[in-house]
């Protein structure tokens, strides 16, 4: 099956290189030319990547991005003409996979979407054998059992398993699975996560997923 990639970008030029490259290197692409129909096809269509413009015409692409990750684990590389640093790190700690600044080879982007579907598509160890998403039912199985998980339980169990042994710290978990992250405490984060490490234990006694790094967060144990 071939893979299909989401390209959102309101400049139909840019869209058009990046659809004609893509499908060259025989993917399937779908393409929205605004950032919010992209919730809804996500919930109907399977999506294996998304090519995401930050400056789009009704939402920036990077709370796009925030909204998508409260759902979807789904790879994101962002489309952009900024090119600061302080940009970058934004869109990566917000949970995009790559930054391709504009202008760009519609050839280099090709090959870019090949490497990050190489990367998340490979099995990391333990994590992937230990927990399975059912994301249209928001649940998790640890162990072939399935948790009884608050809202915010969820998500951030979701987020340790899309990317194991990468520490986040309080701010960037609440940032991501928080709607208002700014009305929320940092200890908000802790009391979540001692509720989370509990329902694990309570699966299997002897080990511990979830690692405190101190004074950095929290990350999932990639040696389960």
């Amino acid at each position: 099956m071939r893979s299909k990639i989401l390209i959102v970008d309101d400049e139909p030029a840019i869209a058009d290189n990046i659809q004609y490259a893509l499908e060259t290197d025989g993917f399937e692409t779908i393409r929205l030319s605004s950032g919010l129909p992209a919730m809804p096809l996500l919930e109907s269509d399977r999506v294996d990547l998304i090519v995401l413009d930050v400056g789009l015409p009704d939402i920036n692409g990077f709370e796009l991005c925030k909204m998508i990750r409260k759902r979807y684990t789904v790879p994101v590389i962002f489309l952009t003409a900024r090119s600061d640093e302080i940009d970058r790190v934004v869109g990566l700690e917000i949970g995009g996979d790559d930054y391709v600044v504009k202008p760009f080879s519609p050839r280099e982007l090709s090959a870019r979407v090949k490497a990050v579907l190489r990367r998340t598509a490979a099995a990391p160890p333990g994590p992937t054998q230990a927990f399975r998403i059912d994301e249209p039912a928001r649940k998790i199985e640890y162990f072939g059992k399935a948790l009884d998980l608050s809202r915010y339980e969820y998500e951030l169990l979701r987020i340790f398993i899309r990317r194991p042994g990468r520490v986040y710290s309080r701010e960037q978990l609440m940032e991501m699975a928080w709607e208002q992250p700014e009305t929320s405490m940092d200890r908000t984060v802790d009391a979540h996560i001692k509720n989370l490490r509990a329902k694990l234990k309570a699966v299997e006694p002897d080990k511990d997923p979830i690692v405190t790094r101190r004074g950095v967060g929290y990350c999932l144990r990639e040696d389960l």
